[in-house]
């Protein structure tokens, strides 16, 4: 399971946190990943849209409120967990900012590969992020089976792409906003894609 109390030190100069797209706030908060996508940007760019995402070190829950307690959080449309690596590597910091900001009304999005439920066997994820007030999630499914899930995507741990589905139907019935996506142009059937995504409730967007 990752260490999610490594960081310890106060202030922060480790690298873009926050950062605006779309008319949405975007969290930064790992580099880390349980796959290894070969159409990832991280194998071939440190950021996006002119912001560099590479961390020096993780950023600690202080100074992800202290970044967001200097914004004006009411001029996005949400604020989302996305950024370089997966966000629930880290998914203590996840819910703890997703609570801070819930309780101001903010509307959250956790952009996310699925895999949370392998990484913590011992939680029930989905039951907690919609606790914590999670309001939609957007799911990576990427491939229309797990022979083609595991040549694309890579991941570290046995099992993913069925615990991928699972962690979207579970989102599904519990009343999370729920979207999965694909990239386009890694020759995938997209139209198999999109029917697992409708048959579980999700709506689908092909990025």
């Amino acid at each position: 399971m990752p260490n999610d109390k490594e960081i310890t030190e106060s202030g922060f100069s480790g690298g873009t946190i926050c950062y605006e797209a779309h008319g949405n706030l975007y969290l930064n908060i790992t580099n880390r990943c349980s796959a290894n996508c070969y159409f990832c940007i991280r194998e071939c760019s440190d950021g996006v849209y002119g912001y560099n995402l590479r961390l020096s070190r993780e950023p600690g829950p202080e100074d992800i409120v202290r970044e967001l307690e200097q914004t004006d959080l009411t001029k996005y449309k949400e604020v989302v967990f996305t950024g370089l690596g997966e966000p629930t590597c880290r998914l203590e910091t996840v819910l703890e900012i997703t609570r801070w900001l819930h309780e101001r009304g903010i509307r959250v999005r956790l952009d996310t590969n699925g895999h949370a439920k392998l990484m913590y066997p011992e939680m029930d994820v989905i039951p907690e992020l919609k606790k914590a007030g999670l309001d939609s999630v957007s799911i990576s499914l990427n491939a229309g089976s797990e022979e083609m899930y595991e040549k694309i995507c890579k991941p570290s741990l046995k099992n993913a792409y069925s615990s991928m589905l699972s962690f979207a139907k579970e989102a599904v019935e519990a009343g999370i906003e729920t979207r999965m996506t694909v990239v386009g142009g890694t020759g995938i059937d997209i139209g198999k894609c999109e029917k697992i995504a409708r048959d579980l409730g999700a709506s689908f967007r092909v990025r």
